[in-house]
């Protein structure tokens, strides 16, 4: 038990080493008015970041009682690249859609607020937490903003 204690305690330094250290690209689309967005594209990529964090709570949770080498760097791996991907949901969600989709003038603005918020909270415990629950309920926290933004047929 302690051996699976100091793994997972080198694990977090790796993961938050990590975190400081490496710089965090931004990714957010220009904030002048371009007229390129597509909002259901970064819903869609959204989506997708959600299914990458599920299958890696999925993948941890397979490795997590495994003590040799290659499952705890397999282990290492996934739990960095959950970190990423629910990372990169809330820098979408703050950086594009609260910073120019979400306006007070909208008439339903604290709907849409607490929608957007529910993601990047959901997000949070995606990253905090292993169990697939969380992961879940990021997926349906963005599922939920989909009425926002359809897709256009050009």
């Amino acid at each position: 038990m302690k051996s699976f204690r100091k793994v997972m305690f080198s694990l977090a330094l790796t993961v938050v080493g990590s975190i400081l250290i490496l710089p965090q690209p931004a990714r957010a689309h220009c904030q002048i008015p371009c007229g390129i967005y597509d909002d259901h594209a970064r819903v869609q990529s959204m989506l997708e970041d959600a299914a990458t964090v599920e299958k890696s709570a999925k993948l941890i949770a397979e490795l997590a009682g495994k003590t040799d080498a290659q499952s705890q760097n397999q282990l290492i791996r996934w739990v960095m690249n959950k970190e990423k991907h629910a990372q990169k949901i809330i820098s979408t969600i703050s950086d594009y859609f609260l910073t120019q989709r979400v306006k007070p003038s909208q008439k339903d603005y604290t709907e849409r607020l607490i929608k957007h918020h529910s993601v990047i909270i959901a997000a949070m415990k995606a990253k905090q937490n292993a169990d697939m629950k969380y992961a879940k309920a990021l997926k349906e926290s963005i599922a939920a903003l989909s009425s926002y933004y359809p897709e256009h047929k050009h």
